[in-house]
């Protein structure tokens, strides 16, 4: 079959009308290629073999790009590589035998258990949005709900007799998830003051308002998480699921059951969880070399 003198532009047409991809996505495969064809220098891509996809591999590495950016340039070379097999220009795909970089799951960022009692501590509680906040933060410690979960709760969701909340997660699944004593009195004393305090005999059907009487953005309350980590001291990185990850870290250093932890959360699939045991067994591994008189 004769070869098509721009492959690059054709592969990323193809990309676009059989997989829809978007314009980002797009110009990232763009981009390595191009990368790759400057390396291979006056080599045309036809002519590329196993070895040469091996040695502009090493170079990246040496170059000093981490596994997921290599992970990624292998990816947009599979990709190429292979439509020009299925397109009959290749007689074979010189990327099939090369292995992808080994990727180590990243642990989610978390908050230690006196790093969570300066956090829930920092609100001013004597302000009615200040209490409001510490009521926010004190029940998405409790329930490790996800943010987006927890600013669209409504009043119905709260069942505060039995102490517990019912959350439509993701999938539209719906669970059950236990409140404690402690996070429970402070929901209902905001709603029996702060919360009539800042709507000022206006309506709302969410639970957690703002002065203009809607419910809080996701990131709003992003934005309060790290005020508050500010004033708290805490310098660690934060993301909008730090407490949640602090949640499912804390329970199980403290002996609570994997599949409870998976089903508190919302995960469909226990392997999303274990990533939670790893967080422990490095806590685990840390206070190990900190203390041990040979660690």
């Amino acid at each position: 079959m004769e070869q098509p003198l721009n492959p690059i532009d054709l592969f990323l047409d193809s990309l676009w009308v059989e997989s829809g991809l978007s314009e980002n996505t797009l110009a990232a495969y763009g981009s390595d290629l191009k990368i790759f064809v400057k390396w291979l220098k006056n080599k045309p891509v036809f002519e590329v073999e196993q070895s040469d996809i091996a040695d502009f591999m090493a170079s990246r590495y040496k170059a000093g790009i981490g596994s997921r950016s290599a992970a990624r340039f292998l990816s947009s070379l599979r990709r190429f590589y292979g439509y020009l097999f299925r397109e009959g220009y290749l007689t074979i795909d010189p990327t099939e035998l090369i292995e992808a970089p080994h990727i180590g799951r990243v642990l989610p960022d978390t908050l230690s258990e006196k790093d969570i009692d300066l956090l829930l501590d920092a609100p001013e509680v004597t302000d009615i949005l200040g209490f409001r906040d510490k009521a926010m933060l004190e029940l998405l410690y409790a329930t490790g709900l996800r943010v987006s979960e927890l600013i669209g709760l409504k009043f119905e969701q709260v069942n505060f007799r039995q102490g517990f909340v019912r959350v439509m997660g993701k999938g539209n699944k719906e669970r059950l998830v236990p409140v404690g004593e402690e996070a429970m009195e402070w929901l209902e004393n905001y709603m029996q003051g702060a919360r009539i305090d800042i709507l000022a005999e206006r309506q709302s059907d969410f639970l957690f308002v703002t002065k203009r009487g809607s419910g809080m953005t996701r990131q709003t309350f992003w934005h309060v998480i790290k005020r508050y980590a500010k004033k708290a001291g805490i310098t660690k990185h934060l993301s909008p699921h730090t407490l949640r990850h602090a949640f499912a870290t804390h329970l199980l250093n403290h002996g609570a059951d994997l599949r409870v932890v998976q089903l508190l959360l919302g995960h469909s699939d226990l392997s999303t969880t274990q990533i939670y045991t790893h967080i422990a067994q490095e806590r685990l591994k840390q206070l190990h070399q900190q203390f041990h008189p040979r660690g």
